[in-house]
């Protein structure tokens, strides 16, 4: 839930200034204002030293952890030290690259000494260069009877010329060499044995990681409290110390507990217009699971009803949805039981995403079940999957209504089909493929849509007290998904469920459209006057986000026709070969599935459901509060 967040003036004592936001930190309840106009100030260096060395050594193999009663001082020396290895090993791989090319650049010539050539010349008053050209224009001039030609490596000819005074030729490039090639060998092998060494002992520190986790949560501790005094102001000669901060309303008790037996009072005052009031989340269990989805797109504002259950639910019926598959989500939760076994000691923000993986599982199963689908594979009629399918018994009563009805639809099948005639009843119409496979393909299609107008109709009764229009637009919705099948000549589930005639819920759909409607400008009109005309142009935008809803059909379909396509592509191919194409095409198929669950999942949250009950915007509380306390909240 979304809980006040109270903005609070305290005064008090500066010899207990200390005392006063020392029992903040450890309550963690109030975010104290900073003065406006105050810059963020930058970590001291060995804060930053302890991210980087962290930041290191998660790359490296894990250690058994090294914990012994060692010091803050330690830590951050051990840090540092880790910083440092790892900048001279980026230093010598840096040197290593440079001697590589230039080896590969004065290994035509071999090994020789600078010393020797530079004798030569100084005895023989001559001057030896060297030079280098394209291989292709070396073959189209002609080179000077001085060039002396080395050889030819990478597409490009060296020579060596001597001279008595430098000199320089049309279309060559003069080479300096300062090294020769056994120099830089010994060079190259030198820097590589200094890296490997270096190396190695930062292998050594593989296993401070938690030690420099505890130490980098105290640091940040004493930072973060140091800083929030500083925040203080004094207003009477330094004798006494004001500041501002936000409270949660629910936080009286520990409000009281922190200004106990100290000189300090707090007194709530009203925010200014300038303020931006944080915003303060507390959800336990499942809807805790709820509120880190929610964080994933954007923060409540004060104003909004907290949506974490909501979005659960609903992105949780969604994922389901497109993944289509039982057998899927069998897998999924194989998979979620594994990574419980094997970390049973995760904590925060881990947890919570496994517990979510869970939950999507046994919907996956839940929804699988329900729709008949394992693994894309086709069962008997008779057989126990069809029995529990929901989808089957829907598309029999839906037979029967054509049967009995004798309408359009049932005269095109007896069309199409005409042995359809001597079915009695809708078991034995839908045992034709084609049948089953339509009606089921349509009453999906409905499901989708169905979701959508009652996702949607939740959206707005969310915020009817602060959209009253909403009432309309639910009562257009509702009137939309009564008359539009009447209007198709199509056949919905209100009708072979026996819930509303076809005639009635078109009569009754239709006046509930233009009711809908017109309630919902005459609403819009009464709660802002005249800028409620502009209502009527919503009326593209909710019909727009409604059928986006049909997302849901179009990849539950895809994922049921990639899983029943590569079944029957394993089956052609043999025992080894059809095998492996059965188990790589399900592989891609669970992760499209997979990936499309989430990202269309959310999407139908976070854009057509909240456009009509989410302001959005906001930002979260950030109390003052112990480093490891925030760490095992979230």
């Amino acid at each position: 839930m979304i809980i006040e967040t109270l903005k609070y003036l305290f005064i008090g004592a500066k010899e207990d200034l200390d005392l006063f936001f020392e029992r903040a930190q450890e309550k963690g309840c109030i975010e104290f204002i900073a003065p406006s106009g105050k810059k963020p100030v930058d970590f001291p260096s060995a804060i930053q030293n302890l991210l980087a060395a962290l930041k290191i050594l998660r790359k490296l193999p894990v250690k058994k952890a090294f914990l012994s009663n060692t010091s803050r001082a330690y830590a951050c020396e051990s840090a540092l030290r880790i910083v440092t290895i790892k900048n001279e090993i980026e230093r010598h791989e840096e040197q290593i690259r440079l001697l590589q090319g230039e080896i590969v650049r004065v290994a035509i010539f071999g090994d020789f000494s600078i010393d020797d050539l530079e004798y030569i010349e100084r005895e023989t008053k001559r001057s030896i260069q060297f030079f280098c050209m394209k291989t292709a224009k070396a073959s189209r001039i002609e080179i000077p009877e001085e060039a002396i030609y080395v050889g030819t490596e990478y597409d490009l000819d060296y020579f060596i010329a001597i001279n008595k005074k430098p000199t320089s030729y049309p279309d060559m490039i003069e080479m300096r060499i300062d090294r020769p090639l056994g120099e830089l060998q010994n060079l190259l092998a030198f820097q590589k044995e200094t890296k490997h060494q270096l190396e190695a002992e930062l292998k050594g520190y593989a296993g401070f990681g938690e030690l420099l986790q505890h130490t980098l949560a105290s640091e940040l501790d004493e930072f973060y409290l140091v800083q929030a005094k500083k925040e203080a102001e004094y207003p009477m000669e330094e004798s006494l110390f004001s500041i501002e901060a936000w409270v949660p309303a629910n936080k009286n008790a520990e409000l009281r507990a922190i200004l106990n037996d100290v000189a300090v009072h707090g007194e709530q005052i009203a925010p200014d217009e300038e303020d931006r009031i944080p915003t303060c989340m507390e959800n336990s269990g499942v809807s805790r699971i709820g509120e880190d989805i929610v964080k994933v797109y954007d923060i409540p504002s004060v104003s909004d009803r907290d949506p974490s259950l909501w979005i659960l639910s609903a992105f949780t019926l969604f994922f389901a949805v497109i993944v289509a598959d039982a057998g899927y989500g069998f897998l999924f939760l194989t998979l979620a039981l594994y990574f419980k076994f094997k970390f049973p000691k995760i904590q925060g923000a881990a947890k919570r995403t496994l517990k979510l993986f869970t939950i999507l599982s046994i919907a996956c199963i839940i929804w699988g079940v329900l729709t008949g689908a394992y693994f894309g594979i086709n069962f008997a009629s008779d057989s126990i999957f069809e029995k529990t399918s929901v989808i089957r018994y829907l598309a029999e009563k839906k037979a029967e209504y054509h049967i009995t009805e004798q309408d359009r639809a049932h005269q095109e099948w007896l069309a199409k089909q005409p042995a359809l005639a001597n079915a009695t009843s809708g078991k034995e119409f839908i045992e034709n493929s084609q049948v089953i496979t339509e009606f089921s393909n349509n009453i999906l299609l409905e499901l989708s849509l169905f979701f959508g107008v009652i996702h949607i109709s939740l959206s707005f009764f969310r915020y009817l007290r602060r959209n009253w229009a909403g009432a309309g637009w639910i009562l257009f919705l509702i009137g939309g998904y009564l008359y539009f099948p009447y209007s198709l000549h199509a056949s919905s589930m209100m009708q072979f469920l026996g819930l509303v005639n076809k005639a009635t819920a078109g009569s009754f759909g239709i006046q509930m459209i233009y009711v809908g409607l017109g309630t919902a400008v005459a609403l819009a009109l009464m709660q802002k006057k005249l800028k409620g005309l502009g209502e009527i142009a919503n009326v593209i935008q909710v019909f727009a986000d409604t059928l986006s809803y049909l997302r849901l059909y179009a990849l539950a379909l895809a994922s049921t026709i990639m899983a029943d396509t590569f079944n029957a592509m394993g089956c052609n191919l043999g025992y080894f070969l059809g095998a492996l194409v059965i188990l790589l095409g399900h592989s891609v198929n669970i992760i499209l599935g997979a990936g499309g669950g989430v990202i269309h999942g959310l999407r139908l949250n976070f854009l057509e459901w909240y456009h009509y009950s989410f302001e959005g915007g906001g930002r979260l509380l950030r109390p003052l509060k112990k480093l490891t306390l925030r760490i095992k909240e979230e």
